[in-house]
């Protein structure tokens, strides 16, 4: 499931061909993805300029002059594609419609934006711009790991007293949006604290180092260009290489990477996802 990283990478790559344009057509394929389209998507889309692309968690928000707002889910393996458009000496001509292209945007500049999702764990919805705070989808979500509400103190506060493991925890939505399975591991390694530990017996010293530590790992992530792990691409096809300096995501059996260690990265199941981590240096 693409985590923040990658829908951060995906927004980026399609906001300069759509923001300040009009959908000029707008093409729904079929009636459902993991949840039915809105009531007469593609004639809602079609005519409007979009005024700006935003990302709240692992969603992607597309604002338009309509007074509404489209909201995207990748889901496992949904792509945003790219196409009639001119990156430096390069041109990207339109593919042959393919199997999977189940939402295509044709841009009043001569640019096709395809939802591709051969899964079809993803999703669109379309809401009132000034209610989207109350979307079911948003509505419960948490502070974004990357904006000033999320600080040591908001995190010591709600972790405190909770006997749910850590990984678990940072996991919950609620708690903070955006996170999923491969960077929680990683920060947990940088951390040095053991993914089963109780959330609510680690010291506030302790939880207060995860807040920068989450924004590094986030932010080095998405200048790497996200994670590209099984179906995941940029928007324009290419592979992200942040998975190249994992420390422990997907690394069982391989040598720890601290130096001095001999121990080598263990994987264990938590809530029916894989936890990577180093039983000597985390704790």
């Amino acid at each position: 499931m693409p985590e923040l990283p990658e829908v951060e990478t995906v927004k980026a790559g399609i906001a300069p061909v759509m923001e300040g344009h009009v959908i000029a057509k707008a093409d729904v394929n079929r009636p459902d993805l993991r949840w039915p389209f809105p009531d007469r998507m593609a004639e809602r889309l079609t005519g409007k300029r979009v005024l700006g692309l935003r990302r709240r968690s692992k969603y992607i928000l597309v604002d338009m002059d309509s007074a509404e707002t489209l909201l995207i889910h990748l889901g496992m393996s949904g792509r945003m594609l790219i196409s009639g458009h001119r990156v430096g000496d390069f041109h990207h001509p339109h593919p042959v419609p393919a199997k999977h292209d189940h939402v295509v945007f044709q841009m009043d500049n001569g640019v096709r934006i395809t939802f591709n999702d051969a899964r079809r764990f993803g999703a669109m919805d379309l809401m009132e711009t000034a209610a989207q705070d109350d979307h079911w989808l948003i509505r419960d979500l948490g502070p974004e790991p990357l904006g000033n509400a999320f600080n040591e103190g908001y995190l010591i506060e709600r972790l405190k007293g909770r006997n749910t493991p850590i990984k678990s925890a940072l996991l919950d939505q609620r708690i903070v949006s955006g996170l999923g399975n491969i960077y929680v591991c990683e920060v947990l390694f940088r951390a040095g604290i053991h993914p089963a530990r109780k959330a609510g017996r680690i010291s506030a010293a302790r939880v207060a180092t995860l807040v920068p530590l989450i924004r590094d790992v986030l932010s080095e992530a998405i200048a790497a260009g996200g994670s590209s792990l099984r179906d995941y691409r940029q928007s324009d096809g290419e592979l992200g290489y942040f998975q190249h300096v994992f420390q422990v995501y997907d690394r069982e059996g391989e040598p720890c990477v601290t130096p001095g260690c001999d121990r080598t990265i263990t994987r264990i199941v938590q809530s029916g996802r894989s936890s990577f981590f180093c039983p000597q240096c985390q704790r």
